[in-house]
């Protein structure tokens, strides 16, 4: 499975979902929704912990380092079986499909990147990057209507993805290819060109046009709430954010803020050194207030964050927590 899967690596909001269905247009891609099969195999706690579930996550890490320990060959033996499991999930589909490659499009890989590179050190890892601030805009404008410092306190995610995804382009310890998503829009062909080469496939200039050529299930996680609009890539979006936030002073406040936190080295590693980072703000005219997206994407997901927002400062916060515990214990029982 090693040399069958790739991985598309990028945070949320970078044009992912657009890339995906690009690649997922040629007949010998793959490309079902997010699966999110890697991270729960991340904290089953030899790699980190799960501190709140169902279980004693304490004595059940310490269990598993010292049987891991006693393994012929230790942490490699356990990476077998991880592998082993995730091998039987990723190939069975594979292979029901008749397709030549599997595309895992999971933004939260991310945060668990070295497991993932451990797991598998000869998958094809596809990195899309965007302007940083590009991406927090179309997040805080997607689930939070274009408030910037409750979206920043819900998910910090620009300096949250920014580091690992950079420290993977620079130490480049798996076969990988770097694509920035503002060269992808603007030049589509030429990239789609380098993409096919790097996954050893035929070069199909049709896949551009991924609105009438991709078939994967548009169901499941995922995020279509631009890439719906167009049938094939557009710049439309590309410097948006330097006009919302050039006459928006907390907005300044708070992206000065944001890319203050990453270092110097991330942001050349990202493509958006910090000599030229803010150009675009610099060159922004008047600015246009952001659409608001709407759609059930968007409305499933903003009842999800209302319903989550400060629920232990809530006064039933309490009563809350034991009816979602008993609606646990009935759904466990039940299904």
């Amino acid at each position: 499975m090693q040399e069958r899967l790739v991985f598309l690596i990028s945070p949320p909001r970078s044009g992912s979902t657009l890339l995906q269905r690009m690649l997922g247009s040629h007949a010998d891609v793959l490309s079902p929704p997010e699966p999110h099969l890697l991270t729960p195999l991340a904290y089953l706690g030899f790699h980190d912990r799960v501190d709140r579930a169902p279980y004693d996550a304490i004595n059940s890490a310490e269990a598993l380092r010292l049987y891991v320990r006693r393994l012929p060959r230790g942490e490699e033996d356990y990476l077998d079986a991880l592998r082993a499991y995730a091998d039987t999930m990723y190939g069975r589909l594979l292979e029901s499909s008749g397709r030549k490659l599997l595309l895992d499009k999971t933004p939260a890989y991310a945060t668990v990147l070295p497991f993932v590179t451990r797991l598998y050190p000869r998958a094809r890892y596809v990195v899309l990057t965007r302007h940083p601030l590009a991406v927090f805009a179309s997040y805080a404008n997607s689930f939070f209507e274009g408030r910037w410092e409750e979206a920043h306190r819900y998910n910090p995610i620009v300096e949250r993805y920014v580091p690992p995804i950079a420290r993977l382009i620079r130490e480049r310890a798996v076969p990988l290819l770097h694509v920035r998503y503002e060269r992808l829009v603007a030049e589509p062909e030429a990239e789609l060109r380098g993409l096919f080469e790097f996954l050893r496939l035929p070069h199909d200039p049709r896949a551009v046009d991924y609105g009438e050529r991709f078939s994967g299930p548009s169901d499941g996680p995922g995020d279509p709430i631009g890439v719906g609009r167009h049938r094939r890539p557009t710049t439309a979006s590309v410097h948006r954010w330097a006009t919302e936030v050039a006459t928006d002073p907390a907005k300044r406040t708070l992206a000065r803020r944001m890319i203050d936190a990453l270092s110097d080295d991330d942001l050349e590693a990202w493509g958006e050194p910090r000599r030229t980072l803010w150009e675009p703000l610099e060159r922004a005219g008047a600015p246009r207030p952001a659409s608001r997206v709407v759609n059930g994407y968007t409305l499933q997901r903003r009842v999800l964050l209302a319903l989550r927002k400060d629920v232990h400062r809530r006064p039933h916060g309490a009563l809350l927590e034991r009816i979602r515990y008993y609606c646990d214990v009935i759904l466990r029982d039940t299904l």
